[in-house]
């Protein structure tokens, strides 16, 4: 370990900053937000640093020693190299912590990338040997901690010394605390609802019932149209914590493995008209979980609220007055047509949008193709595939121009997303030609035609 991780208290202390241009500007607002009161010295100081509130103190003038006079920390940052070791010499010859950037051997301290859940704080540093490595990295930490955690962290603390007043043991405080921050009480904080969190804290705390009977769950979660960066920082924490997660089919591995490891997985997938699991099968399963204490995650691909059949599944929670909440996702149309470089309105092709499925319940596909076939809008058809010859010539038949451009989308957003690009007279042969199979997604509407031109993501099959 080249260097000992530490969190230094600068508040109200005297800080300096050599340098004044944008990488310095940073610097300032760093050692600002912390609570230090910062000069700048610099024969040259950008208006970006003037602008800042606070205003820091501001010295247009070459460094001098007696700049460091009474500093607690000095971070250099300008372009000259001879400079630099200069400062950094005399820093620590004072015994001053001092930071070069972008210069590790000059540094007695390093400052890492940091995810801010204040008072939580998460540093990440290598060291000064990868930088961009450290940022990417605290990226992914800020997936998974929750925006709240520092009111979280907050109400804690306001509560500490009652706690240790009630617990008299190192052990009763660590299990009074395990539940507040693994139980309802978060919740309750992560979803914006920090005063009925305070009040169920006190409520516990005067109860001081140790034992912690399970108060089952469930979260309908949008797992998004595939690609796992692009589900949401809420689905990754409730994976994360889940006893339980119910999935579908169209979830990718990628997603299913974002949950803890110890988690029981269940799979409820559907492949065209047979259910490896009837809904009714599943809502009871889900109401099942929840009353043996479970926090489960019912996991559906795209939008759960978006031909996802999340009404049904959270009627029969509300029914048997099951404790849930829903997490939207990015639903199949915004993420094939964005992968795809087509966009589902536009000013010039159309001014609206319709999402249809193509699979009903008795296995037709009869929808209002009047309203369907309007001009001037772009038609999104989910699970459609199989009917996909009775969509074309029943548009054709209701008034849609047969050389009206139409996608096929398979797996869209991951690495083997296939497009198969027709119109509405010939696209059904194109797709069994090509031999796309389910998932698939079908776009409808004048904007198909941007896609040679918008195309960014690549995986055009014919």
């Amino acid at each position: 370990m080249d260097f000992l991780p530490a969190f230094l208290n600068i508040k109200d202390q005297p800080c300096l900053v050599v340098g004044g241009g944008s990488v310095a500007t940073r610097k300032v607002e760093l050692l600002q937000r912390a609570g230090g009161r910062v000069t700048v010295v610099a024969p040259g100081i950008e208006a970006g640093i003037r602008a800042l509130d606070p205003v820091p103190v501001c010295l247009d003038e070459a460094f001098e020693p007696r700049h460091l006079n009474g500093m607690t920390l000095v971070i250099v940052a300008t372009s000259l190299p001879g400079l630099n070791e200069s400062i950094a010499r005399q820093a620590v010859s004072r015994n001053i912590p001092v930071n070069v950037v972008d210069n590790p051997a000059l540094c007695s301290f390093i400052l890492p990338s940091i995810v801010d859940r204040d008072p939580v704080i998460v540093a990440i540093g290598s060291s000064g040997a990868a930088p961009v490595l450290a940022r990417l990295t605290r990226t992914r930490i800020e997936t998974l901690l929750p925006a709240a955690l520092g009111t979280l962290a907050s109400l804690a603390g306001k509560y500490r010394q009652a706690v240790k007043e009630r617990f008299g043991t190192p052990t009763e405080r660590r299990r009074f605390w395990e539940g507040v921050f693994e139980g309802d009480i978060a919740d309750q904080i992560y979803r914006g609802r920090a005063g009925e969190g305070e009040r169920q804290l006190q409520a516990l705390l005067a109860d001081g019932d140790l034992d912690f009977p399970p108060a089952g769950e469930v979260a309908l979660v949008g797992g998004g149209p595939g690609d796992p960066e692009l589900i949401t920082m809420k689905a990754v924490r409730l994976l994360q914590r889940a006893d339980v997660v119910v999935y579908d089919r169209l979830i990718s591995d990628a997603v299913v493995d974002l949950a803890r490891r110890d988690a029981q997985k269940i799979y409820a997938g559907k492949t065209s008209s047979k259910h490896s699991m009837p809904q009714a099968e599943i809502n009871d399963l889900l109401v099942e979980l929840a009353r043996a204490g479970k926090r489960v995650v019912r996991l559906k691909g795209g939008d759960p609220f978006i031909f996802g059949r999340g009404g049904e599944e959270i009627g029969e929670l509300m029914k048997h007055h099951i404790s849930f909440q829903v997490v939207p996702g990015i639903t199949a149309a915004s993420g094939c047509s964005s992968y795809c470089g087509i966009p589902l309105t536009h000013r010039d092709h159309a001014q609206s949008v319709v999402f249809a499925t193509g699979h009903l319940q008795n296995d037709s596909v009869d929808l209002d193709w009047e309203s369907l076939a309007k001009p001037k809008q772009t038609v999104v058809i989910y699970m459609g595939l199989l009917g996909l010859e009775t969509i074309a010539s029943e548009l054709i038949a209701h008034g849609r121009a047969p050389e009206t451009p139409v996608a096929v989308v398979h797996n869209a957003t991951l690495p083997d997303q296939d497009i198969v690009i027709g119109a509405l007279m010939n696209i059904a042969e194109r797709v069994k030609v090509a031999g796309l199979v389910s998932p698939a997604l079908i776009i409808v509407g004048e904007v198909v035609g941007l896609h040679d031109r918008l195309n960014w993501y690549g995986g055009v099959a014919g």
